[in-house]
């Protein structure tokens, strides 16, 4: 399972930096570094985990929903419901202060935890967990290709579901359900169909779908955390000369950015490959 190997390869790199305790915290737009520790992906309010190196976890939530939910979803992690989740924290770090701490990501600390007048010191190692993040484990990567199959196994339901008269979030629904049926837990999905409506993809409308609309998607399912996304367009119907010039273009574009991909090489380069293609 990805969370135990995670778990196994954080209190490894603890080891080696010499690091006894670890505190990552998370909310609902940055959750990477509490998801690595904890498993559990945060919906609402703000969350810290603290890793110690003998193994022991436990997290903290300043939200009773989450609290109770992560009280399910994370066997094994002591959890803490405290509104006040900085002082919480603090209090149980004043028990360890002769003890080497760490913070992922320190930036992201509330103020009074990450303060260096406390009378604990917290060392930054969002770095250490970046590389951590970064480099993929077996168990993380076919998880990541599980959830990008699905993705594409979504968006054949998505072809089948899109027909004129539809409404788009009735087209919407289809996709949630298949993806529930399948035993995906989350799934960011947006919609444009349209006129001016598919250049800004949008949650679901009441638009009817009309032959010879421009359908664009985004669908991104998740397995165990990580997330898989694609965003697609079709042509309802029979593409017209222009679609199909359109098309060939973004084609063009997205092989460039492929044959970019290599080891070493940056986002920027990936899209300059692809950006030049366009400014053709």
């Amino acid at each position: 399972m990805p969370a135990e190997a995670r778990r196994r390869h954080l209190l490894t790199a603890m080891a080696d930096a010499g690091i006894e305790h670890m505190v990552l915290y998370g909310n609902a737009w940055q959750g990477d570094y509490l998801r690595y520790a904890a498993d559990f992906g945060i919906l609402e309010g703000h969350g810290i985990a603290l890793v110690s190196s003998d193994g022991a976890a436990e997290l903290f939530l300043d939200s009773a929903t989450e609290a109770e939910r992560a009280e399910a979803e994370t066997p094994g992690i002591k959890i803490h419901f405290a509104p006040d989740v900085a002082r919480a924290v603090g209090a149980r770090l004043e028990r360890v202060v002769n003890h080497r701490l760490a913070a992922a990501p320190l930036r992201f600390l509330p103020n009074w935890l990450a303060d260096k007048g406390r009378g604990f010191a917290l060392e930054d190692a969002t770095a250490l967990l970046d590389r951590l993040l970064m480099h993929k484990l077996p168990a993380e990567i076919a998880a990541l290709r599980r959830a990008a199959q699905m993705a594409d196994d979504a968006y054949a339901v998505f072809r089948d579901a899109v027909k004129p008269g539809r409404r788009q979030y009735e087209v919407v629904a289809d996709i949630e359900a298949y993806l529930r049926r399948r035993g995906c837990p989350d799934n960011f999905m947006i919609i444009g169909s349209g006129g001016t409506d598919v250049f800004g993809m949008t949650p679901p409308s009441e638009r009817r779908i009309a032959s010879g609309d421009l359908v664009t998607t985004e669908l991104t399912p998740a397995v165990e955390g990580y997330f898989a996304q694609i965003c697609r367009t079709l042509v309802v119907g029979k593409a017209t000369d222009a679609q199909r010039r359109a098309f060939g273009v973004f084609r063009e574009a997205l092989s460039a950015g492929i044959a970019a991909v290599r080891p070493g090489a940056t986002a920027a380069d990936v899209a300059r490959a692809e950006n030049g293609v366009f400014r053709k």
